[in-house]
């Protein structure tokens, strides 16, 4: 298997969006969705806070995000923390350069592929039946998952009080992260224009070891997921209940991104596909694009509430997991987001290579 993001608004608008928008929408691309996902971690955490305290659960901390996916939707309870933590962090982060090391380029375009719901439930099972019969090597302790990629990102961005739509120039990404997810790299230049890149290894910079949960996992932790396709799909709604537009894109969405940047085992990435044919909605592309120019079938679901259609890319011979992007295909008239025009990638991202390694900052071709 290989392998590598968006909510958006909902129907009634969610005040903590328009804040989010207000106090980050000049931060570099990168930085914005990297401190997007840190805040949605900490929501995270009061959620199940309040749970601890009404059903008494044990509580989960947030772990440190580090997949690379677009806008995500924040529940309204979240409005107060999302100013004190955007206030914060459009300050601290003023200084860096605009584009957060990556270049912008022309705005990414594809021609909207039509969507069919015949054949789905046989595609996907034989995905299914591709990945449970590859046999990724364990991962032992002292040794870290290596997935390097090839992404870029579309967003609003606003210039001297004039908003616009910019992309990133399709760029590597690399990341190393030991099986418990407690140590770990990323070089990114849309994450951080250094090109050392910068450590993900915990504690954060709290201070804490925050544990890992579905929509952060690290490799033991996705080990323990069940492989039954029903208990994991009611999982998955239970887990992100409240998050998303709707439930059923959330829940795909979730899925979308345990294929991506993870070493989910096979196992369980036969019992992901299984579980995405039981979601509503989900739809064929044919003739998918990838960032890396590859051209395959995609299994996708559409939001009605953005108007963005989530696609999975796989080889449509062998049934490899080739990326993912994000296409718009209806007009949005919410907001700054209106002036994303149908057939703009909203992000895309290909998975190049996806191996085990000895160290971080190792490649497969010094240990294989």
């Amino acid at each position: 298997m290989n392998g590598d993001m968006f909510r958006e608004n909902p129907v009634e608008q969610d005040p903590s969006s328009e804040l989010l928008s207000a106090m980050a929408r000049d931060l570099p691309a990168g930085r914005h969705q990297f401190h997007k996902e840190r805040l949605m971690a900490q929501i995270h955490e009061m959620r199940q806070e309040e749970q601890k305290e009404t059903a008494q659960t044990p509580h989960v901390t947030p772990r440190r995000f580090r997949l690379p996916r677009p806008a995500i939707v924040l529940p309204a309870l979240s409005v107060v923390l999302a100013g004190a933590v955007f206030a914060g962090l459009a300050a601290s982060t003023g200084a860096q350069n605009e584009d957060g090391g990556v270049a912008t380029g022309p705005v990414l375009t594809t021609q909207i592929g039509p969507a069919s719901t015949e054949g789905v439930p046989r595609l996907l099972d034989q995905i299914a039946l591709a990945a449970a019969a590859t046999a990724p090597r364990a991962v032992k302790p002292g040794q870290y998952i290596y997935i390097e990629s090839k992404t870029a990102t579309t967003y609003v961005r606003t210039v001297d009080g004039k908003a616009s739509v910019a992309s990133d120039e399709l760029h590597r990404r690399q990341v190393w992260e030991s099986p418990d997810g407690t140590k770990g790299w990323l070089i990114d230049p849309a994450v951080n224009d250094s090109p050392e890149g910068e450590t993900l290894s915990l504690p954060d910079e709290q201070g804490n070891t925050p544990k890992a949960y579905l929509n952060n996992p690290s490799y033991d932790y996705l080990t323990q997921l069940p492989t039954d396709p029903d208990t994991l799909l009611t999982k998955i709604y239970d887990e992100t209940e409240g998050m998303g537009n709707s439930p059923d894109q959330q829940a795909f969405t979730t899925i979308g991104d345990l294929l991506g940047e993870s070493y989910p085992p096979a196992e369980l990435s036969a019992a992901l596909f299984k579980a995405a044919a039981k979601i509503p909605g989900v739809v064929i592309v044919q003739d998918a694009v990838d960032a890396a120019n590859r051209t395959g079938v995609a299994v996708a679901r559409l939001d009605e509430t953005s108007g963005r259609r989530d696609e999975w890319i796989f080889d449509p011979k062998n049934h490899d997991f080739l990326g993912r992007r994000t296409v718009q295909v209806r007009e949005n008239t919410t907001g700054e987001d209106a002036l994303i025009k149908p057939g703009t990638v909203v992000f895309t991202s290909a998975v190049i290579d996806r191996a085990i390694v000895d160290d971080i900052k190792s490649t497969p071709d010094r240990n294989d």
